[in-house]
């Protein structure tokens, strides 16, 4: 029902409670009165609500070539819209990103600090607290209706947090990834029940049923109300399985040899990049280079998400007054400092995605070199929709940057934080004798572990036309410092900070 009918209903019912009570009758004078003002007011400024689709990868890199093999998404996105050559997230991890971008605050006030239900990922107080005031139950009061399809929070749908019941608040549509990012042999939450999928290509594989979904409830949307749409495909997170008919594509393809792909960090870094074994074996080498050509197979399957998307929405005649957003949850690395893959780390591999958006208002081929944040995501969505950002988010909408509006886009934002917090397993690292007191997380393969307990740190990411530099400190035995000079130094090679000493 729309605004305007919801508001006639609630005058012939106000009038009706004339006769009764005086209390309820007040109540409906006010509440009619901001209906009336709310769309006579939009009204009177001509605005629309506009739809929005959401398309957030997982683990999509931009510093290793992460959007190369999407062509089709490239050309309508960022041939056809803006492309944001600075966006960055503010916690290089799934769980503590997404509810980032969820919420528009940074993990030191949302409180999900890693992938674990004890690190608060889709936990119990989670869903008591934050989830309830999410950026779509905003939306929902705008009356945009509201679809989701992919992975939510690597700890949803567990029995003990609620198991597929559990609808986040706000979703019209739920069709909820149970648990982390798989392609096949899955189970979703659809709408609260349980649905499992088996593992043929034609239809199980998850990419492709998202597309499916996503452009079916396209397709049915009466275009009476806007709709919020965020498709959340697997794609490329390990474990890097392509659809049968990508997989020999790119097969010559080796991931990038950057200046600091296989590199002996030394003292210059942190305690847990001193630890990898150097040189990197040639099975630990063969192994990343069939993982960066996967992840670019898997993202095939993306391409073709995109591309369906935007040829239903153009049948549906919907384009013109929809904006597509196109981003990653956190970035990766593949051999960098010798890490072989993974992500949580302060560097550029891990922290920069891509972002691309295309809507009304952009002028095509835009480029925007301010820094956007995960946190932005909320506020923008809200402004888009003419909600007021309510005052907990940290974050900042973009809008003024996407219509290029030169006085705020002048007085943007010149630095931000960039935080984790290290993980470690209890006891030592199994198969791993070089650890027997633990502390360490992910230590495959070849016991080279991706995390531990020191790996915990707070940023400062300086990015101006005049700055372009970070400095990290360590919640470690040593308040380890590593600062970078990025302009000058963009593989993070030299650590500025000399006075490291052990405690």
């Amino acid at each position: 029902m729309t605004k305007e009918k919801i508001c006639f209903k609630g005058v012939y019912q106000m009038w009706i409670l004339l006769f009764t009570t005086k209390f309820l009758v007040n109540r409906y004078i006010t509440v009619m009165w901001l209906c009336f003002w709310t769309t006579g007011l939009q009204a009177a400024l001509g605005f629309t609500p506009p739809n929005i689709i959401f398309v957030l990868t997982d683990d999509q890199d931009v510093e290793l070539g992460g959007m190369e093999p999407m062509l089709k998404t490239r050309k309508l996105l960022e041939v056809g819209g803006a492309t944001f050559k600075n966006m960055f997230v503010t916690t290089p991890l799934c769980c503590p990103s997404r509810s980032s971008i969820l919420t528009g605050q940074y993990v030191h006030n949302h409180g999900v600090v890693n992938n674990s239900v004890s690190g608060n990922c889709s936990s119990q107080n989670w869903q008591a607290s934050s989830e309830k005031k999410t950026f779509v139950t905003y939306l929902k009061q705008q009356n945009y209706t509201t679809f989701y399809a992919g992975k939510y929070l690597n700890q949803y749908g567990r029995h003990s947090v609620g198991g597929v019941r559990h609808i986040p608040p706000g979703w019209d549509t739920w069709i909820g990834l149970v648990q982390n990012s798989r392609y096949y042999n899955y189970s979703l939450s659809v709408n609260g029940k349980k649905v499992k999928h088996g593992s043929n290509p034609r239809k199980d594989y998850l990419t492709n049923l998202i597309r499916r979904k996503a452009a079916k409830s396209l397709l049915e949307h009466s275009q009476k109300s806007p709709f919020f749409m965020m498709l959340s495909p697997p794609a490329p997170h390990a474990p890097f399985t392509p659809v049968p008919w990508y997989s020999k594509n790119f097969s010559t393809k080796l991931a990038p040899r950057t200046p600091n792909f296989g590199v002996y960090s030394g003292k210059g870094k942190h305690w847990l990049l001193q630890q990898p074994p150097h040189p990197l074996s040639e099975k630990v080498i063969e192994n990343i280079d069939e993982t960066f050509r996967n992840r670019w197979r898997t993202l095939l399957s993306v391409d073709d998400l995109v591309q369906k998307i935007f040829l239903v929405l153009k049948r549906i005649k919907a384009l013109n007054n929809t904006y597509i957003f196109f981003s990653s949850d956190n970035g990766f690395h593949l051999g960098q400092f010798s890490l072989p893959q993974d992500k949580r780390q302060l560097y550029e591999f891990d922290i920069r995605v891509p972002l691309l958006v295309r809507g009304p208002g952009i002028t095509p081929g835009t480029v925007v070199k301010n820094p956007v944040l995960n946190i932005d995501f909320a506020a923008t969505f809200l402004d888009l929709a003419g909600i007021k950002k309510p005052g907990f988010m940290d974050g900042t909408s973009f809008v003024p940057l996407l219509k290029n509006v030169t006085t705020l886009v002048e007085s943007w934002r010149t630095e931000f934080v960039v935080e984790h917090k290290g993980e470690s397993e209890v006891g030592p690292a199994k198969g791993c004798p070089q650890y027997p007191n633990g502390g360490v997380k992910n230590c495959v393969p070849d016991c080279i572990c991706e995390d531990s307990w020191n790996n915990t740190y707070t940023c400062l990411r300086m990015l101006s036309s005049s700055e372009n530099s970070i400095i990290c400190v360590f919640d470690d035995h040593q308040n380890f410092v590593e600062i970078y000079n990025i302009t000058a130094d963009p593989y993070q090679l030299h650590n500025l900070y000399p006075m490291n000493t052990s405690k």
